[in-house]
């Protein structure tokens, strides 16, 4: 009693609320065919008891149901079992054929995990038959004791139900099935029994039919679309180069003996300028320089002429006087190195720094 109470139990438990899965909307048809474990069975007579030892069988079933479009499905299914199993007990043999079959009523969840595979649970009650055909029993040695042939009858059933569906993508709706369940049929009634070689009718009663089964089958749901397709990737916005931060350093170069400043001098100079509010700029640093083509002292004074200038240009544009740092090299550190008395375009200049 405890088991059935269980069993009924887990019909509802195995109907959970309304989740994020959203499988089956609609009709749907199913089948599938496996293996079938019988536990040992109990068998009472008048004469005393015995055990049908457990086996293994066949089992098959085919359902209708219909999915509500929430993860919840309902169906009912119809299941038939076959097992021939042996009879052992105290002074007694013998054996049978076990074969059980009815309808179940069965709620099902399914979940939707994200993958291929869509797993789920179930439970449901029904009404079972179990049919011995035949049945013979006998004492070791001697002539069978009694025969039960075609003799049928029913009683409550439960069953749990676990198993996954793997949809076939080529054809909408279609799915492979594999569960596991348990199945227990509840016997209450005697089974008429005729004694062998007499006409007087007596009993067998069966005790509970516990079931582990294993089946793989198929699955049709009727209003499934073709499967969804995915979303085009969205197109990635072109990624657009950040603006090159401003030069912190700019060179002015001169004229051969010069230091006035020419039209390019004063577009570099004025860019130096924009671009000192622009940048943190604590100082600016000008330093003057000189070709080697005149003497030491000459070189000297005509460099920090051409820093000054290029200093005065900055203050003109609006960089505060006391910003501007001045120093002059001659020609002491040469942006191209040559002899003495070379004139090289590139060492008459003032570099502009931005600290």
């Amino acid at each position: 009693m405890k088991l059935r109470s269980a069993l009924l139990a887990a019909t509802f438990l195995a109907v959970p609320a309304v989740a994020m899965a959203q499988p089956i909307s609609g009709l749907y048809v199913g089948a599938g065919v496996g293996a079938n474990y019988l536990m040992d069975l109990n068998v009472k007579a008048s004469g005393g008891s015995a055990k049908l030892k457990g086996a293994v069988g066949f089992v098959g079933l085919g359902s209708v149901g219909y999915g509500l479009g929430n993860g919840l499905r309902l169906e009912l299914e119809g299941n038939y079992r076959n097992t021939a199993s042996r009879l052992r007990g105290t002074g007694v043999t013998g054996g049978g054929t076990v074969q059980t079959f009815g309808p179940m009523f069965n709620a099902l969840y399914d979940f939707n995990m994200g993958g291929g595979v869509m797993p789920y649970v179930g439970a449901g009650v029904g009404y079972e038959m179990t049919q011995l055909n035949p049945f013979q029993a006998y004492v070791p040695g001697g002539t069978p004791g009694f025969v039960a042939k075609n003799s049928t009858k029913g009683g409550l059933a439960a069953q749990l139900i676990l198993g996954a569906a793997y949809p076939i993508a080529s054809v909408p709706g279609l799915a492979v099935t594999g569960e596991y369940r348990f199945n227990a049929a509840f016997n209450t009634q005697s089974y008429a029994v005729t004694p062998y070689g007499g006409s007087t009718t007596t009993s067998v009663k069966l005790g509970n039919q516990y079931n582990h089964s294993l089946l793989v089958g198929l699955r049709y749901a009727f209003n499934a679309g073709p499967a969804p397709v995915a979303a085009p990737a969205a197109p990635v916005a072109p990624v657009v180069a950040p603006a090159p931060a401003p030069a912190r350093s700019y060179l002015v170069f001169f004229d051969w003996d010069k230091a006035d400043l020419t039209a390019r001098a004063q577009q570099i100079i004025a860019e130096a300028a924009q671009n000192s509010t622009r940048v943190a700029t604590t100082r600016i640093e000008v330093a003057g320089h000189a070709d080697k083509s005149g003497t030491a002292s000459y070189n000297q004074g005509l460099s920090l002429k051409r820093a000054n200038n290029v200093a005065a240009e900055l203050v003109r544009l609006g960089v505060p006087r006391n910003a501007i740092s001045i120093s002059a090299f001659g020609d002491t550190k040469p942006l191209v190195p040559t002899a003495a008395g070379v004139r090289e375009p590139q060492n008459r200049r003032v570099e502009i720094v931005l600290k």
